[in-house]
């Protein structure tokens, strides 16, 4: 064992379950987030066959539900005394615009708001073990939040476009953590695994007959998650990236941000939207495009 101690969120399969192979290989202790029990242990047992190592811990959390993730953090602090990387890799996509049991748009829910509140959880704990790493699994699309509509109450539900908004949510979230983080031994950053074979939002159905269609006569052509699990490896255990924060990496290179993510300002104001979403602050009066930095 090499003393270190990571958590990953969405590891029972895909990206998730490469890294923390990888990880388990490399004599981490690592953390295993699953939203399901049995595929979580099958994917537990599976890497500590292959890899030897004992020092692996299943945790069971619906990101979906704000719930889920205070007592995740919770079984997550009181088990582990240290914790020096934390990967938040879990997203899914949805066909139709649901709610959580927070009254929450799902898309946004899991992909921005689930990691932005498990990291605020945790974050005195990676203060605490510091130098600590904060990586955030991102993906690359040229678009822009609305922020007088981030759930999708006043527009048409579009699965391609809340999944991508929300997702860009991991970029204003990570570049303004890193402000916030500055001096306190912890980075953080965002990263794109590239295009691979993936089932993302398979679970909550959103892998419609036309990317069945194409994963099942492309998917060949397509990198495996091991290979991309590389490029968040990388970000998250490299030395040379050890000093670098607030950077949107793609193959082991910086990438250039959507222009929107690139706005400090708006950076400011998802993360005050953020707050309130998730309880750290109580809901403002008025609408959240009259939040202001």
């Amino acid at each position: 064992m090499n003393g270190k101690t990571a958590l990953i969120t969405g590891a029972n399969s895909g990206l998730g379950k490469a890294l923390a192979l990888a990880l388990a290989h490399e004599g981490w202790r690592v953390g295993l987030v699953a939203r399901n029990a049995e595929r979580g242990a099958a994917a537990m047992a599976e890497i500590a066959a292959a890899t030897g190592n004992q020092e692996l811990h299943l945790f069971v959390a619906d990101l979906v539900e704000q719930t889920e993730i205070h007592r995740l953090a919770a079984e997550v602090n009181a088990q582990f005394a240290q914790l020096h990387l934390l990967i938040n890799n879990a997203a899914t996509a949805y066909p139709t615009r649901q709610l959580s049991s927070d009254g929450i748009e799902c898309a946004l829910a899991v992909n921005h708001l689930a990691p932005f509140l498990l990291t605020h959880l945790l974050l005195e704990r990676l203060k605490a073990s510091a130098p600590a790493r904060i990586v955030t699994v991102g993906t690359r699309m040229n678009t822009a939040l609305e922020f007088n509509d981030l759930q999708w109450e006043r527009r048409r539900y579009r699965q391609q476009q809340a999944y991508g908004q929300s997702k860009l949510g991991n970029l204003h979230f990570t570049f303004e953590l890193a402000r916030r983080l500055d001096g306190s031994g912890v980075t953080a950053n965002c990263v794109f695994p590239g295009v691979f074979r993936s089932n993302l939002g398979g679970t909550d159905g959103a892998q419609g007959w036309f990317w069945t269609l194409v994963a099942a006569v492309l998917g060949w052509a397509l990198p495996t998650p091991e290979q991309a699990a590389l490029r968040v490896l990388f970000v998250a255990t490299h030395p040379l990236v050890g000093g670098i924060s607030g950077t949107y990496f793609g193959n082991r290179k910086p990438l250039r941000a959507p222009a929107q993510a690139l706005d400090v300002r708006a950076n400011r104001q998802l993360w005050r939207a953020s707050e309130m979403l998730t309880g750290i602050l109580p809901l403002a009066p008025g609408p959240l495009r009259q939040l202001r930095p």
